[in-house]
């Protein structure tokens, strides 16, 4: 076997994707069709799915004014039914937030997945990928409903999650501002920005390897973007504007060339919104 040339990623090891191979169907004509009709049929699944999400997040803000009239009103604990109301509203939104950033992977996947030897095409292995890759924002939901949960409790926060304590607030843009200058927010954003580079290294063949691939890059996702979620708490979790703000954000550190250097700029801009705040909570105290 030929050895790779310069710059080219090592496929010699069993279990690697065919890149090359992958780059010479593309060039094709009929693997070219293959590919960009693949890359439709993602684009469009991601599309609709986000759509259908970003439809019942509006829907449900719209219906109740504010998430308080549907969890009822913040003086009286949680029960049950606000649990699963609260639930409900994370994991739509994160769904609505987080399926277009997994839209560079699967794209990837797609083409990788179409070259294989034997392989039955890229959509199984996809959608199984864009699964696992859900799975995880889904379980970060349950995490931060429990979040809310407590800070209800404590009467840090409204029953739709929007702070109205200055000295939390502060803390979270901080916090959040902090975690974006860390080397794990780095390392995590990096394996965001590269996706064939992760797949290469964690490549598995099949729908079930595609749904391990996409919970090792939700982790990954998770561990990039959990603090700037967190920011949620101040805007609230039904405020549509604060939501699209925080995609923007995370869309650009994941697919714009200077997305590193964003994240970094959008670190330094939360440390010092939070030291603002937070003085000034300290200040009228």
């Amino acid at each position: 076997m030929q050895s790779a040339g310069a710059g080219q990623p090592d496929v010699s090891r069993a279990g690697a994707p065919c890149v090359r191979d992958a780059s010479d169907m593309d060039r094709s004509p009929v693997g070219g069709d293959a590919a960009r009709r693949d890359r439709l049929l993602l684009l469009a699944g991601l599309l609709g799915i986000s759509l259908l999400a970003w439809a019942m997040t509006i829907a449900w803000a719209d219906h109740g004014a504010s998430a308080d009239t549907a969890l009822h009103v913040h003086a009286r604990p949680w029960g049950a039914r606000e649990l699963g109301a609260g639930f409900l509203m994370w994991g739509v939104m994160m769904v609505a937030m987080m399926a277009p950033t997994a839209a560079p992977m699967l794209l990837a996947l797609a083409r990788i997945a179409r070259a294989q030897p034997g392989s039955p095409g890229p959509l199984p292995a996809a959608s199984a990928c864009l699964l696992g890759y859900l799975a995880v924002w889904t379980a970060f939901s349950a995490v931060a409903t429990l979040a809310q949960w407590r800070l209800h409790d404590l009467a840090l926060v409204s029953a739709s999650g929007a702070a109205h304590d200055a000295v939390l607030a502060g803390a979270l843009l901080l916090g959040a501002g902090a975690y974006q200058l860390t080397p794990i927010k780095r390392a995590c954003l990096g394996r965001c920005r590269s996706p064939l580079v992760f797949l290469m290294r964690a490549w598995r063949p099949g729908a079930w390897g595609g749904l391990r691939m996409g919970i090792l890059q939700g982790a990954f996702c998770v561990g990039c973007c959990w603090a700037l979620m967190a920011l949620m708490f101040i805007g609230g979790t039904m405020n549509l504007v604060w939501a699209a703000g925080l995609v923007a954000l995370m869309l650009g550190e994941k697919m714009l060339p200077m997305g590193g250097r964003l994240g970094d700029a959008a670190g330094v801009g939360l440390v010092a919104w939070g030291c603002t705040v937070l003085c000034s909570a300290l200040l009228a105290g």
